[in-house]
Parts: structure tokens; C-alpha cells; sequence
């Protein structure tokens, strides 16, 4: 009785192993079916990146945001503080006028690769 059970147990272990294998096999050769003709599938490059490429993706893009606002004349960024998320820029701090807050924001928003900004830039109070 324990040999007929493992045989079983065996079988369907196997078949439920070819069932997987062949569904895997049928997806891979469907994916290959198209023909010189037809023009390539577009592919998402954010499903392709890795979280260790687009964490190093998010902090080049920050580091290049921080570049443009020390270079920003009439703007003192030393308060400033830059997060960037897939294109999506955060400015948080404060400056010493709303003119700087709008020059940061518009400063930012000019940057290649900055979708959108998102300006949470307050006014700095004196002491």
C-alpha cells in the first residue's frame, strides 16, 4: 500500500510538472510569433529597470536638480531639499522670498528628465 501511494504521489508530481512546463514553453514561443515585418513591441522601460537602477536613476536626477538650483542666479538653495521619483520632483525647505520659492520651482522644472515639481518650499522666518 505505502509503494502504490508514492507512485501516485510520483505521477502526478510529474504530470503537474510537464502541465507547468508546457504552459511555460507555450508562453515563451507565443511571445517569439511575430514576423520580420511587423514592427517591434514597445517595452516599459520602467518594468524593465531593476529598484537598484531606478533608486540610481532617482538620485542622478536629484543630484542634477541640486546642480541647476546652485547655478540659478538670485537663488540661494541652502536650505533646499530635492527628492526625485521616476521624473517626479519634490522641493521641500524653505527660502528667504516667495520670488525664490517660484525660482526654484521653475528652475526645476526645466531640468531634463524632471516630469513634474512638486514645490513644498516655505518661507524661511528670521530667528
Amino acid at each position: 500500500m505505502l509503494i502504490h501511494t508514492t507512485n501516485t504521489k510520483l505521477r502526478v508530481t510529474r504530470a503537474v510538472k510537464s502541465a507547468v512546463t508546457a504552459f511555460a514553453l507555450t508562453l515563451g514561443l507565443g511571445a517569439h510569433a511575430q514576423d520580420a515585418t511587423s514592427p517591434p513591441a514597445q517595452t516599459n522601460a520602467a518594468v524593465l529597470t531593476s529598484p537598484k537602477t531606478a533608486k540610481a536613476a532617482n538620485r542622478a536626477l536629484a543630484k542634477k536638480v541640486r546642480h541647476v538650483l546652485s547655478r540659478t542666479k538670485g537663488l540661494s538653495p541652502a536650505n533646499i531639499y530635492v527628492n526625485a521619483v521616476d521624473g517626479m520632483v519634490t522641493l521641500t525647505g524653505s527660502c528667504i522670498s516667495d520670488d525664490q520659492i517660484t525660482l526654484a520651482g521653475n528652475a526645476a522644472g526645466k531640468v531634463e528628465g524632471v516630469s513634474s515639481v512638486n514645490n513644498r518650499l516655505g518661507i524661511r522666518t528670521p530667528r
